[in-house]
């Protein structure tokens, strides 16, 4: 069982100059300036971009940005080398809000010590983890098989006897390069980690995304097929049909997972949206949800599963379509923007075949289905 999450990192800001404006087109302006938070000096060619998408900049030599942004929710990252990375929850709501500016925190060289302690590096660690690696963090799918990693040597490779524990940090962002969906991803890795106990990964970090200029009309032709492709049934298809309220239009059904004591059973919904609690605020174009049961299956009905995935499935798993499940924390809302971004992230665990799709058939929060 893997959990797919995007850490929300501590942040630790100072408040100086962000100013969120809105425009008619459907878009707001954020601009705002960073700086080290010791000296108060302002950091250069920092980078500022909204993860999971493609919209990013940098930092000129006062430190200041600029950054335009459709309409929706996101999380703004900054990072900068030496400097701790922050994350900052952005919306359509902050169009009011008064000017702010960020202060980014040194990295504590001994708090990076600890965090491997009791771990050795790895001699030769990509020879050795790198296809595995690959495997858990790119994927196995038909378009992850597509996917180069430009910059393994930024990868470090920490094993853990006594936890039985593999750890993976990057000197830089992990470059991506997707010749199947037609993006560069820049993913700026915290950490990834395998427990061979539980069989369980989990990885964290900030990704942003770069499209690659086609070279021929077949090869942009072949690029905007296989993005649909990955997104029909994908987390983000199923958000964006939450957020409108056309689940069943679109494919997906979903069933409350209830457990009496060793047995498992499923119940099918007849009204959708009531029993998550569906809540619209027209104000924020935001949805507020919070299903009566706490684990949420997902069932994709207009595709079958990747071949690959059935073959290292168990007997039992559906063969006619396409089984995800989440779980919710309780007492817990979730909060679903019109891009499809949804938060807290931390919030939901994701099971089954979304975690089957990784990073070789991630798409960017701006991408536009047909």
């Amino acid at each position: 069982m893997h959990y797919l999450q995007m850490k929300q990192a501590v942040i630790f800001i100072i408040v100086f100059f962000i100013s969120i404006t809105a425009s008619a087109q459907g878009t707001f302006i954020l601009t705002g300036k960073i700086t080290d938070k010791t000296t108060q000096a302002p950091l250069q060619a920092a980078s500022v971009f909204a993860q999971n998408t493609t919209f990013g900049t940098t930092t000129d030599a006062e430190g200041n940005f600029r950054l335009k942004l459709p309409y929706g929710g996101y999380d703004l990252a900054v990072t900068f080398t030496g400097y701790e990375t922050e994350s900052i929850r952005i919306t359509t709501a902050n169009a009011d809000e008064k000017p702010m500016l960020i202060e980014l925190k040194p990295k504590d060289k001994a708090m990076e010590a600890v965090a491997i302690i009791g771990s050795n590096e790895v001699k030769d660690g990509w020879k050795k983890y790198g296809s595995f690696f690959m495997e858990n963090f790119i994927g196995k799918t038909v378009f992850s098989s597509q996917c180069t990693l430009i910059n393994k040597e930024s990868l470090k490779f920490y094993f853990s006897k006594r936890k039985n524990r593999l750890k993976v940090l990057a000197t830089a962002p992990v470059e991506v390069k997707n010749e199947a969906l037609g993006y560069t991803i820049k993913y700026t890795l915290d950490s990834f980690i395998y427990e061979y106990g539980t069989q369980v990964s989990l990885y964290s970090g900030y990704p942003l995304f770069e499209e690659m200029v086609p070279q021929t009309e077949t090869q942009k032709t072949t690029w905007e097929q296989n993005r649909q492709i990955a997104y029909n049934g994908s987390i983000l298809h199923f958000m964006r049909s939450l957020h409108t309220k056309t689940l069943k239009e679109e494919g997906f059904q979903i069933q409350f997972l209830v457990k009496n004591g060793d047995v498992e059973k499923a119940f099918e919904l007849k009204n959708y949206y009531g029993a998550l609690n569906y809540n619209r605020d027209d104000s924020t174009q935001s949805v507020e949800i919070m299903p009566n049961q706490l684990n949420l299956a997902v069932l994709y009905t207009k595709e079958k599963p990747d071949a690959a995935y059935l073959a290292q499935a168990d007997a039992d798993v559906p063969k006619d379509f396409q089984f995800s499940f989440l779980t919710f924390t309780p007492n817990n809302s979730l909060i679903i923007e019109q891009n499809g971004y949804y938060y807290d992230q931390n919030d939901i665990a994701i099971n089954s075949y979304w975690t089957w799709e990784k990073a070789g058939d991630m798409l960017p929060y701006d991408y536009k289905s047909r």
